[in-house]
């Protein structure tokens, strides 16, 4: 006996409306993972803004401590300065210690730096300033310490071209504050307490003391942090002198 063909179905194929759908189902999980790919590269932007942010503070912070435990006390010359805008120093340079600065060129005495830090007004910038560091080349003539001296002082109020070559922006800052511990207390480094704890200490022409060019017992620094990638608020850092036989209170 003869079996009859059965007839073959027709192909059935995906109709345009399954077809619309699975394309917008891809199209959404195309969406879903663009998103998160963005938002995982925006916070990996952000932490590491944040990381060198914090990295320069503290780069800045190291430094400042290490111009202070540098700080070249030497008969005659400034170890510091604060007129309160500028902080200048005299502080030992690595080239060449010793410990004289020489009063001509044939007794070339000790190779020392004149370091200046200060705060400049920026409208431009977050907290509307910045911190900044100056220094000159190392020296071992006195007349061109007074050079570097002078020039520092300059540098805080009109500065140069050239005294902008050698400046270094630490961090944006709205404001700091220095204070100096003398005489056994903490007082701010213009005050009378902090320049002439002593009332015999003798007075240079001008009203200020030769205390006041004396390196400190102790220095406090308060910066004032604006918003930003590293915090905000206030940081306060307390220095001691490495010579000094019990730490301030």
């Amino acid at each position: 006996m003869m079996r009859r063909a059965m007839p073959l179905s027709p192909a059935r194929g995906f109709t345009l409306i399954e077809v619309l759908v699975a394309i917008s189902v891809m199209a959404l999980m195309s969406l879903m993972v663009w998103r998160g790919l963005d938002g995982m590269l925006r916070t990996q932007s952000s932490l590491q803004t944040r990381a060198d942010e914090v990295r320069t503070l503290q780069a800045g912070l190291a430094q400042w401590q290490t111009d202070l435990d540098q700080l070249a006390e030497l008969p005659g010359t400034p170890s510091w300065d604060w007129d309160g805008r500028v902080l200048r120093l005299t502080r030992r340079s690595a080239e060449a210690p010793a410990n004289t600065l020489a009063d001509n060129n044939t007794n070339p005495g000790t190779s020392v730096r004149v370091v200046a830090w200060t705060w400049r007004v920026d409208p431009g910038r977050p907290g509307g300033g910045d911190w900044q560091r100056w220094q000159s080349g190392p020296l071992s003539q006195r007349q061109d310490w007074q050079t570097a001296w002078s020039l520092a002082q300059q540098w805080s109020q009109t500065p140069t071209d050239s005294t902008r070559a050698a400046q270094v922006q630490i961090h944006p800052l709205a404001g700091w504050q220095l204070f100096v511990h003398r005489g056994g207390s903490w007082a701010n480094p213009l005050s009378s307490d902090a320049v002439n704890p002593d009332p015999a200490q003798a007075v240079v022409p001008g009203g200020r003391s030769n205390a006041d060019h004396t390196t400190p017992d102790g220095v406090r620094l308060v910066l004032s942090l604006p918003p930003g990638p590293a915090g905000s608020g206030t940081l306060s850092l307390d220095w001691v002198r490495p010579t000094l036989s019990g730490a301030p209170s």
